[in-house]
């Protein structure tokens, strides 16, 4: 289906702006333009220039503008209000692949970390957390349901369980602050993890406690610490899908000194190399 431009009610040819430029020279021109207000002059918050100004000051349809504009909210460097207008967005947070306490990685982003308890108690464990903690269900554990805020603003839900007969004092004096911080007080440092990461919708609990309306996109995370007595803490997490983003280190494959055929058995060499991959950002 063509699209026409609001104002003329002419179709734009295809691969060129109305004054017979490129278009996509235009669209560049219009995005980097809005990229440098955003950069320079704007704050987190502030109203964009209209399409009205912008087609003005270009000489572009209004389809480039938006397109200039769609590129920048895929990019998270603007979002659209409904019936509102487009805004700058607030930076995102790179979620960096390691094992550091959410208080760390907030607090190097310049960022003052706060944390709302929901639920600090000792369950038993269902079947999915006592496969994942490597205990037997219906075992104790520690559980906790924080909201994790960052300058007040709150970005993420987390989950945690932990097992009673590896930590039992745990919880002796309330929800810890840091519970890294007190694994490591407890002898059970944490060493490596492992970590899934998937999109998803909020539910309506989840959009309520985050205060996400519009767009209800998060990323959840799934994640199983280990210290050296074996599996310390499983935890769920669901963080804004608008103000964080993955970041993994990555490097080139080492040469196996003797290839693996399948169904070779790993070696615990093997398991510690491939750990930290898996392991996942601040969180505990």
């Amino acid at each position: 289906m063509e699209q026409v431009d609001d104002d003329t009610g002419e179709v734009p040819a295809v691969g060129a702006s109305e004054d017979g430029a490129p278009s996509a020279h235009k669209y560049l021109a219009v995005r980097d333009h809005l990229a440098r207000l955003v950069a320079h002059e704007l704050k987190v918050g502030d109203a964009i220039p209209s399409e009205r100004t912008l087609k003005q000051e270009f000489g572009v349809s209004r389809m480039t503008i938006r397109q200039a504009v769609d590129a920048l909210v895929t990019e998270g460097v603007l979002v659209r209000e409904q019936g509102r207008g487009t805004f700058v967005a607030p930076q995102r947070m790179d979620f960096e692949m390691r094992l550091t306490t959410f208080g760390e990685e907030m607090r190097r982003r310049g960022l003052e970390p706060t944390t709302t308890v929901l639920a600090a108690q000792t369950v038993e464990a269902t079947p999915d957390i006592a496969t994942a903690l490597e205990i037997d269900p219906g075992d104790e554990v520690h559980f906790l349901y924080r909201v994790r805020s960052a300058d007040g603003t709150p970005v993420a839900i987390e989950r945690a369980w932990m097992p009673v007969a590896l930590v039992p004092e745990l919880l002796a004096d309330g929800a810890p602050t840091s519970v890294y911080d007190r694994l490591r007080e407890l002898g059970a440092a944490p060493e490596w993890g492992e970590e899934t990461l998937a999109a998803d919708l909020a539910t309506d609990v989840e959009a309520s406690l985050l205060g996400l309306s519009a767009a209800p996109a998060v990323m959840r995370a799934e994640r199983r610490t280990y210290a050296a007595q074996g599996a310390v803490m499983f935890s769920r997490g669901c963080y804004r899908g608008d103000r964080y983003s993955v970041w993994v280190p990555l490097r080139a494959p080492r040469p196996a000194l003797v290839p693996r055929r399948r169904g070779d058995a790993v070696t615990e060499e093997d398991s510690t190399e491939r750990a930290p991959v898996g392991a996942g950002g601040g969180r505990a």
